[in-house]
């Protein structure tokens, strides 16, 4: 932190815009991030609204590839020469925490792979996609939240990575039904043949014990991904600890979800209401608070 800077910095309106778009987007981020302190809360705002941006380019407004580079472009500007809210939201806290570009840089990577309806052959290759979208994100966000004293990014950086991934592929789990809509399948081409499905039995929206037994592979993996990725929660600073350790959870529930409607993610989007949320809040911040640093690195990472 910059001193009594961090007051001017939380000041400028462009960052209550910025948290109203979120709100609207996101209501298990807006519930998680409000365990943060002021300064960390609405740059970490600023910082998903610039992902969730980011991100919409391409699922709701189609751009193109030349479009993707202009806007490539402009993000790499400073932030007094912004003038889009989400933009120069995230250009002043990119500037103020000193955050590097690479990852801003890979994420726009990612971004530009759902331009073009790539296929994934492999884990690895899905893996890859997943850390460009979503690992970035934890990675971007590190400066803001801080590490406890004595920890160094380069030791919490493989907990970071992994749960990014933990995390986009619970976003692929719940949104089997919506990407196919548009044309979509993001689950290996490997995995669906190891339970005799095709990548055309999920365009049609196949429905057997194939398909559950699939799923029910996908879940264990992705909760594979959260156990390996959670001790890195205890290397945050005290007051990131809460909000980031929520959040990660709140999404892991999401699995249960699935689960819940019997892997009917064609037709029904798994999520957890605010009720439950509430509901559940106690005992997730218990968990978070009793979760021990890591002995070693994650195994999944």
């Amino acid at each position: 932190m910059k001193g009594n800077g961090q007051y001017q910095f939380i000041a400028d309106p462009v960052f209550r815009e910025v948290e109203a778009i979120i709100r609207a987007k996101s209501k298990t981020f807006t519930f998680a991030t409000a365990l943060l302190p002021d300064v960390q809360r609405r740059a970490v705002r600023a910082l998903y609204g610039f992902c969730r941006f980011t991100d919409d380019l391409v699922d709701e407004q189609k751009v193109t590839p030349e479009e993707l580079v202009e806007w490539r472009r402009k993000v790499n500007l400073p932030a007094n020469d912004q003038y889009e809210p989400v933009l120069r939201a995230w250009c002043l806290t990119r500037e103020y925490f000193g955050i590097d570009s690479r990852f801003q840089e890979e994420l726009i990577d990612g971004v530009a792979m759902d331009l073009v309806n790539q296929n994934y052959q492999t884990w690895e290759q899905l893996a890859r996609y997943c850390y460009l979208v979503a690992s970035t994100v934890g990675l971007l966000s590190m400066p803001i939240i801080g590490l406890r004293p004595g920890v160094n990014e380069e030791q919490a950086r493989p907990y970071a990575i992994t749960l990014g991934i933990a995390l986009q592929l619970t976003n692929i789990l719940r949104d089997v039904g919506e990407d196919a809509r548009a044309g979509r399948v993001y689950l290996p081409e490997e995995d669906l043949a190891a339970f005799n499905l095709t990548r055309a039995d999920i365009l049609n929206g196949v429905y057997d014990q194939r398909f559950f037994a699939l799923m029910g592979f996908e879940i264990e993996r992705a909760r594979r991904f959260y156990l390996d990725a959670l001790p890195g929660i205890a290397m945050l600073s005290p007051s990131a600890r809460p909000a980031v350790g929520v959040a990660a959870l709140l999404y892991r529930a999401i699995l249960d979800e699935i689960e819940t409607i019997q892997y009917q993610v064609y037709r029904i989007r798994a999520h957890t209401t605010l009720w439950k949320k509430i509901k559940m809040l106690p005992r997730l911040i218990w968990e978070v608070k009793n979760i021990e640093e890591p002995a070693s690195e994650p195994v999944h990472g």
